[in-house]
């Protein structure tokens, strides 16, 4: 996963289908190794599936079958074992774009100084282009929604990394939201900050002359 991050991508790896279980709700995309020795790959994939709309790149060392059974397991897109660092980050590219393609189109919101277009996938911060994770863009995204709203944690657990089980309450989900809010504060600047609400959760406060 080294050529990943060189490129600007949080990668985590997971040594474990059971791992995979406990941390796939974190994150945007999954890459998923079609020959684990502990679970059931396609089981682990219809599970994910069925959790939510997570993009999953199936990676196997089988021929066609083996393609065929993981697409139908739910993955979005499959290739075979060895691949090429180019190869993989254009099919995650492609898949995130179709991903992002599917939530459909909506209004521009205007912030202070931070401009966030929806359909595009794209904020600008006093008219320059900011690049975003996409979780990172859901974040702020949601709390632009509604600027001077309050939102709990448990509720943008839920909203942003679909999770609505006890684990949106855990440290795990703590460090990872945490983690998001932090880096989104140093990107969007001052004139729309994310404020810590202490033991409720956060809101987006708006300097100037009020959201519009």
């Amino acid at each position: 996963m080294d050529c990943l991050r060189l490129l600007g991508y949080q990668a985590q790896v997971v040594d474990s289908g059971w791992k995979a279980l406990e941390t796939f709700r974190f994150h945007d995309l999954i890459l998923l190794d079609l020959d684990l020795p502990d679970i059931d790959p396609l089981c682990l994939c219809r599970t994910i599936r069925t959790a939510g709309d997570t993009p999953v790149i199936g990676l196997t060392t089988g021929g066609e079958t083996e393609r065929v059974r993981g697409l139908q397991a739910g993955a979005d897109d499959c290739i075979n074992k060895p691949y090429g660092a180019r190869e993989l980050v254009a099919r995650i590219e492609a898949v995130m774009r179709r991903a992002r393609t599917a939530t459909g189109r909506q209004p521009v919101l205007d912030r202070g100084a931070v401009r966030i277009e929806p359909s595009i996938r794209q904020v600008q911060v006093s008219g320059s282009p900011v690049p975003l994770t996409p979780k990172e863009f859901d974040l702020l995204h949601l709390l632009a929604t509604e600027p001077e709203r309050v939102f709990t944690r448990e509720e943008l657990m839920t909203r942003v990394w679909q999770d609505r089980s006890a684990a949106a309450r855990g440290r795990r989900a703590s460090r990872t939201l945490d983690t998001h809010v932090g880096t989104l504060r140093g990107k969007i600047g001052p004139t729309a900050q994310i404020v810590t609400v202490r033991g409720v959760g956060y809101r987006l406060e708006v300097a100037g002359a009020g959201a519009r």
